[in-house]
């Protein structure tokens, strides 16, 4: 193992490419996922003349990798048209110049103030002119520990179509002077006294010229978070893979991948949870379904309330009865189960599946 993001404790760093349905956000799969060490005497950005380091030699290339590599993936899948999300460490002019074609948009968190093309303002300023096009409410939660309060924001919307300079350091003779694309921004407008306001801006390649298609970019950026809820799935809260007792490094690299898979499907099952439509296959195989039915009678209650409400062989009925195993109680009064609840049933019901093929004979054991 190599040190990590502070440069003293020991791990590795795992970026994994999520998958989402442009239609709805449910989580398809993972197209790529990349595995890299730190060297233990890693140096500072100052030390290492990072900016005058070409892209392929910075970690920040894992996000053209993600693109690059998960074109394989897409192409047995079909997919007509790919967007590829990122966060503030995605808006690389490297990224804007070589991954989007006719196939391929990006969509990032704007991660700095820049330049742009023939014109006296910068990013910000230029964008912060544009007269609103609109407004649109979101629910914002509390959070005691940046003193946030729960409120409803308003958010007003602008957007416009722009050209960002090159940055004087990307000395690649390869790269366009200008890029066009287009900057959407969201403020909150009147937040209460004391509360940061929520300011969102965004860039993208998808051409917006309504209301309607910059609302559109923007959910497609707030299912970013499906990312956090993997990555919070394999940590304490969920498997809790950082507890391993496994000294191999190799060893713990692979236990992570594994984990990646489970978090998949426990992000489904959250995803899924109150959609008929999503069979039940989509995560468990055919045989883990008869277990689960064989299940079912004990997992349900005495009274309507506590019956599982959902037709059988459906996603939502399959995630009811794993919900019910991670101990919840069944109640839609109740919060609706999340991702250290389905955990914790999955774990449950993986344990009682061994069993219950063993029963039937299923399993042969060998030396």
């Amino acid at each position: 193992m190599g040190v990590v993001g502070n440069d003293r404790d020991l791990g590795f760093f795992i970026h994994p490419t999520l998958v989402l349905d442009a239609q709805d956000g449910f989580p398809l799969g993972l197209s790529h996922v990349q595995l890299w060490t730190r060297a233990i005497d890693h140096g500072s950005k100052q030390e290492r003349n990072y900016s005058k380091l070409p892209i392929e030699a910075k970690e920040s290339y894992k996000w053209l990798a993600s693109a690059e590599h998960s074109q394989r993936c897409f192409q047995v899948g079909d997919a007509q048209l790919v967007t590829h999300i990122g966060d503030r460490e995605a808006d690389l002019y490297e990224e804007w110049a070589t991954v989007p074609d006719r196939y391929n948009h990006v969509l990032v968190r704007v991660h700095q103030d820049r330049r742009l093309f023939e014109k006296s303002e910068s990013l910000y300023n230029y964008l912060s002119a544009q007269p609103c096009q609109g407004s649109y409410a979101i629910r914002v939660e509390g959070d005691a520990r940046q003193k946030r309060t729960t409120r409803e924001a308003l958010l007003n919307v602008r957007f416009t179509a722009v050209e960002i300079q090159r940055p004087d350091q990307l000395k690649a003779k390869d790269y366009p002077e200008r890029i066009k694309v287009y900057a959407v921004e969201a403020q909150e407008s009147q937040p209460p006294k004391g509360q940061n306001p929520v300011h969102w801006r965004l860039m993208t390649t998808h051409e917006i010229g309504s209301l309607e298609q910059a609302l559109q970019v923007i959910e497609w950026y707030c299912w970013r978070w499906r990312i956090e809820q993997i990555f919070a799935a394999i940590k304490q809260k969920g498997l809790n893979v950082e507890a391993s007792q496994m000294e191999s490094v190799s060893a713990i690299q692979r236990l992570t991948l594994l984990a990646l898979s489970v978090a998949l499907r426990t992000l489904q099952m959250v995803e899924g949870r109150d959609n008929p439509a999503i069979p039940a296959s989509v995560v468990f195989s055919e045989v883990q379904q008869q277990c689960l039915a064989q299940m079912a009678p004990s997992l349900s209650g005495k009274t309507k309330k506590q019956q599982n409400p959902y037709p059988p062989s459906t996603l939502p009925w399959a995630t009811w009865l794993v919900a019910r195993l991670g101990g919840w109680s069944g109640y839609q009064t109740q919060r609706p189960p999340g991702m250290p609840i389905l955990v914790r049933g999955l774990r449950q019901f993986e344990s009682t599946f061994i069993g219950w093929k063993l029963a039937l004979g299923g399993l042969v054991y060998t030396r």
